[in-house]
């Protein structure tokens, strides 16, 4: 199952299912809570979308419900805050496996990276109505998710998968709900980071994988150089498909 984060179309896997499918899995890729239309046409009204009304605990609730429907427990990839979703599923047993690709930290990771609460802060946009929708500037994007591309490469991704966000969702980041329990016994986890992420750095994705202490777990780390926030969508996210491909036939 893979797991999109915030502000990206579930369209993000299309690429991702084809792959793994060749490899002989069953995927599913759903999009989260009212966003099951093209990316440009929830940019297009967004002022009025329910998007806004998406909290963590909803999106926890609707992925939990999918899983229980599933014949097996799935193995869950996750990217950005897709990759907090996945911490959290496993944490409630939900998938036999663990993906977490540029994961944004939970709220029990304590941690003094001020670019990440500034960018937070930013997605959040606390002097507005939580009723509307975040709609991420371009300029936003090119800094945060896509950086180290070319223009037309960042423009081509912003078109294609930018969408509104509900800003209740990114304060929900340091809510209760987004705890982990880092002693936990916990099914094989697995952490990715890039380089280039300019906003969830290789350092927070370190920290965040060593925060895990339970000796009967497996937890393991993998550092990718030259890819950015968005990796999962660059020319060469196939690297990073491999690996998480032969980690899964290592470690079943």
């Amino acid at each position: 199952m893979f797991i999109t984060g915030a502000f990206i179309s579930h369209a993000c896997w299309k690429e991702w299912i084809v792959f793994f499918e060749n490899q002989g899995y069953k995927t599913v890729a759903p999009p989260w809570l009212y966003k099951n239309e093209l990316a440009i046409d929830l940019r297009q009204t967004h002022s009025e979308s329910k998007i806004a009304l998406i909290r963590l605990n909803n999106l926890l609730d609707y992925y939990t419900e999918i899983i229980d429907k599933l014949p097996e427990k799935p193995i869950l990839i996750g990217h950005s805050y897709g990759g907090l979703l996945t911490q959290l599923l496993l944490q409630k047993e939900l998938g036999s496996h663990g993906i977490c690709i540029n994961s944004i930290p939970p709220s029990s990771l304590m941690h003094f990276n001020f670019s990440f609460y500034k960018a937070i802060w930013n997605f959040s946009d606390y002097f507005s109505s939580p009723n509307k929708t975040y709609l991420m500037p371009f300029k936003t994007w090119q800094r945060y998710f896509t950086n180290q591309i070319s223009f037309e490469e960042q423009k081509e991704a912003y078109e294609a998968l930018l969408i509104p966000e509900s800003k209740s969702l990114i304060r929900d980041i340091y809510s209760k709900s987004a705890k982990i329990d880092f002693k936990k016994k916990h099914n094989p986890l697995l952490f990715i980071s890039s380089t280039n992420d300019a906003f969830v750095s290789v350092s927070l994705s370190n920290l965040n994988f060593k925060k895990y202490k339970n000796l009967h777990s497996i937890t393991c780390y993998k550092e990718f150089q030259d890819f950015n926030h968005l990796s999962i969508d660059q020319e060469d996210w196939q690297t990073i498909a491999d690996f998480i491909a032969n980690w899964l036939k290592k470690i079943s």
